[in-house]
């Protein structure tokens, strides 16, 4: 639970945790027998599952501060060497898909260096106003409109248009799984 400071719920409003918030955070940490910090870094890993396919949320970056928030309230223990090391370059993986993913995918498909960067601008603005959908669509239509002009064949436009919205959903994917699979292995550090 979340209240709202800084003049009400206008677009410069600011949430933070309310005192409820913390006090369930504390006390799903000492059921679940961490320290609160611990339990902050599982939750930054959930919150970096979700944010692999919500729009502007940095799935990747956000499993990464899961991970050495837990290692850090583990006092420097948990996980091991070897599985931190693993989780850090698991992550890293994520970010850069999150980055270059569709625009790897758009060039793949043909679409000019231009095109991909209007797109992806396009996309970014369209998901602020609605989101995933809003973000495909962006991606699709400008892709689709912007090659058409620059080659006149309609059909080879909507090829790279598609290849690069499947790109985009395709980067979302194996955004799922890079974090998702951190959480899994977190969950085993934290309680096998």
């Amino acid at each position: 639970m979340t209240t709202a400071i800084g003049g009400g719920p206008g677009p410069l409003a600011v949430a933070v945790p309310s005192l409820a918030g913390l006090a369930g955070l504390v006390g799903f940490a000492d059921l679940a027998g961490l320290d609160p910090i611990q339990a902050l870094g599982l939750l930054a890993l959930a919150v970096g599952v979700v944010g692999s396919v919500v729009p502007l949320l940095p799935g990747g970056a956000a499993s990464l501060a899961g991970v050495a928030l837990y290692w850090y309230g583990s006092g420097f223990n948990e996980p091991g060497p070897v599985v931190l090391v693993a989780l850090v370059v698991v992550g890293l993986v994520t970010v850069a898909v999150d980055l270059v993913g569709g625009a790897v995918a758009a060039r793949v498909g043909g679409a000019s260096t231009t095109t991909t960067a209007v797109a992806a601008a396009v996309g970014l603005l369209l998901a602020l106003v609605t989101g995933p959908v809003g973000l495909l669509v962006g991606v699709a239509g400008t892709v689709f409109a912007l090659e058409l002009r620059r080659t006149g064949d309609r059909e080879a436009s909507a090829r790279t248009a598609v290849t690069a919205t499947v790109g985009v959903l395709a980067s979302a994917a194996v955004q799922v799984v890079l974090t998702g699979s951190m959480l899994v292995a977190m969950l085993v550090v934290a309680f096998a």
